[in-house]
C-alpha cells in the first residue's frame, strides 16, 4: 500500500497547528494535520466545536479568548487541509515517515497508519509539570489541568470543597473557571516565594508595553479576594492527607503548620514544553532555567537543528495561545520559503506582521516568567518515601540510591529503577528524575541531562506493529 506523501505535515491540532495549517494552504501545500484529539482545539482550547454546538453556557463561562479560537477553527475547517483526529504519533522515521496509531476504527479500518512528509511541523503544545508531595498519589489529589479537561471534556465538576496548591497563571485561571461554575473553592495555598516580585521587578517596564496579561492576571487575583477565598502565601510545605482517600491538607506557612479539610487538592507548578517528539528525533535541547525545564533550539523562523524539522507553540516555549498562534503562523511561511513556494525576500515581507506582532506579544513574558518562576524545593521533593514514577512506584530514595552507587547518567538510573518504564513513558516523571540527580550531585539538570526517548513514544500494540504500512 502506497504511503501517501504531503508537503506538510502538522502534528498537533492546536492553536499553533491550526495557524500554520492556514498559512501554509494559502501557498497551495498540501497540509496534514495529525491530532489525538476526537475534535481541533488542543488542550488549551479542548473540545471548542461541541462546546460552542451543544454547551452554550459552558462555552460562555470559558470567557473571550474561546469565542476567539472558535473563528481560528472555522478559517482552519475551510482552509482545505487533509484533519486525521482520534490518532496519536508513536514513531517518525528519519526519512519524514510519519506513522500514527489509533485505538478507536471503523470494521475494516486500519489501525496504524504511516505518511510521508518533505516537512514536518511539531506542534504538540505543554505539559503540566507534576508535584510528587506526600500523598500526592491518594484519591482525591489531582493535577490542576485535570479538572479542566473534565469541565471542557464532559461538563464535569467536584463536589465539595476544593483546595488549589501551586504557582503560575493556569493555576489562577482554574479557581477562576471553578468559582465560575459554582464550585466552592475553600482555600488557595500559593507556593511562590513572597519576593518573587522584587526578582520580576526589572522586567516590569517591557511587561507594561503589552500589559493586557498584567490586567488579566490581576482581575483574576481580585476576584479570588472578592470571593473570599482563603489566600496563604509563602508556603514552605504540603502534605495530603487520609487512609484511603485524600481528607485533609496540611501545610506550612510562616514556619507554622496549619490543616484544612478538603474533598479535592488541585495541584499545579508550571507548565513545560511537550518535547517527546523533538527528542525522538534528535533535535538539539537547551535548559531554560528561570522556568526550569528543557526546550528544543529554535531559530527565528521555528526551525530545529535537524533539517526539515520545526517546532511552534507551547511545545518550543511556554507562552499561551496568542504567541502560539503566531509562531504557528511564522513556521509556515518558513515552510513555503523552504519548499521554493517562496522567495526569502517574499517570505520577510508576508511574515513581517506576524513577527511584529510576536515581538509584541513576547515582551510579558521575561517577566511572567521571572513572577512564576518554579521553585527547586517544590520539584525535587523532600521526603525520600515519596514516589516519583507513578506507573513503575519509584521512590526519590530509589533515584538518589541510586546516584550514591555512582550511576550519574538518567538512562542507566532508568534502567536500575524502572522509572520512564510505564505507561507515561517518563512523561510524568523525567523532569523530576533529572531534578533529584542534579540535586544529590549538587549540580544542574542541564549538566545530568534527560533520559533518552525512543519509540513507540506512545503505547502500541504486537497487533497494530504487524498491521502497520
Amino acid at each position: 500500500m502506497a504511503i501517501l506523501e504531503y508537503d506538510l505535515i502538522i502534528i498537533g491540532s492546536g492553536p499553533a497547528g491550526m495557524s500554520a495549517a492556514i498559512v501554509a494552504r494559502q501557498y497551495d501545500l498540501t497540509v496534514l494535520i495529525l491530532d489525538e484529539q476526537p475534535v481541533v482545539g488542543g488542550q488549551i482550547f479542548r473540545n471548542i466545536e461541541h462546546l460552542e454546538n451543544q454547551r452554550e453556557n459552558d462555552f460562555r463561562k470559558l470567557g473571550p479568548d474561546y469565542r476567539l479560537a472558535s473563528k481560528l477553527v472555522e478559517q482552519f475547517k475551510n482552509c482545505g487541509a487533509d484533519y486525521l483526529n482520534g490518532n496519536s504519533v508513536w514513531h517518525i522515521e528519519k526519512e519524514m515517515i510519519v506513522r500514527t496509531i489509533t485505538t478507536v476504527t471503523d470494521k475494516g479500518n486500519k489501525s496504524s497508519l504511516a505518511f510521508k512528509a518533505k516537512r514536518i511541523l511539531i506542534a504538540v503544545g505543554a505539559m503540566e509539570r507534576p508535584i510528587p508531595l506526600p500523598g500526592w498519589t491518594l484519591p482525591g489529589v489531582m493535577a490542576c489541568s485535570s479538572i479542566d479537561v473534565l469541565f471542557k471534556s464532559s461538563g464535569l465538576l467536584p463536589k465539595g470543597e476544593v483546595v488549589l496548591a501551586g504557582n503560575g497563571p493556569l493555576l489562577l485561571l482554574i479557581a477562576n473557571r471553578l468559582l465560575d461554575a459554582g464550585v466552592k473553592v475553600s482555600a488557595l495555598l500559593d507556593t511562590k516565594p513572597k519576593k518573587a516580585i522584587f526578582k520580576a521587578l526589572p522586567y516590569l517596564p517591557a511587561a507594561l508595553r503589552t500589559p493586557g496579561y498584567l490586567v488579566k492576571g490581576a482581575g483574576m487575583i481580585l476576584k479570588l479576594r472578592t470571593s473570599k477565598v482563603r489566600i496563604y502565601s509563602g508556603i514552605e510545605d504540603i502534605k495530603a492527607e487520609g487512609e484511603k482517600n485524600l481528607n485533609q491538607v496540611s501545610f506550612k506557612t510562616n514556619g507554622q503548620w496549619r490543616t484544612t479539610k478538603t474533598d479535592l487538592l488541585l495541584l499545579h507548578q508550571g507548565l513545560v514544553p511537550n518535547i517527546q517528539l523533538s527528542r525522538l528525533l534528535g533535535c538539539a535541547h537547551q535548559w531554560y532555567d528561570t522556568q526550569r525545564y528543557w526546550e528544543p533550539i529554535l531559530d527565528e523562523w521555528g526551525n530545529s537543528t535537524v533539517k526539515g524539522i520545526a517546532v511552534a507553540g507551547d511545545c518550543g516555549r511556554v507562552s499561551g495561545s496568542k504567541i502560539s498562534e503566531l509562531s504557528g503562523q511564522i513556521a509556515a511561511f518558513e515552510a513555503a520559503k523552504a519548499l521554493r513556494i517562496i522567495s526569502k525576500s517574499e517570505r520577510d515581507t508576508f511574515a513581517k506582521a506576524s513577527c511584529l506582532e510576536l515581538k509584541k506579544q513576547n515582551s510579558p513574558r521575561p517577566f511572567l516568567d521571572q513572577y512564576f518562576a518554579p521553585q527547586k524545593n517544590w520539584i525535587v521533593p523532600k521526603d525520600n518515601d515519596t514516589v516519583v514514577c507513578r506507573c513503575e512506584e519509584v521512590t526519590v530514595r530509589d533515584i538518589r540510591d541510586s546516584v550514591r552507587l555512582g550511576v550519574k547518567s538518567p538512562d542507566r538510573i532508568k534502567a536500575m529503577t524502572r522509572f520512564g518504564m510505564g505507561f507515561c513513558q517518563g512523561r510524568m516523571c523525567g523532569l523530576t528524575a533529572s531534578e533529584i540527580i542534579a540535586d544529590e550531585l549538587n549540580s544542574s539538570p542541564a549538566d545530568v541531562g534527560y533520559q533518552r526517548v525512543r519509540s513507540p513514544t506512545k503505547p502500541v500494540t504486537l497487533g497494530q506493529l504487524v498491521d502497520s504500512d
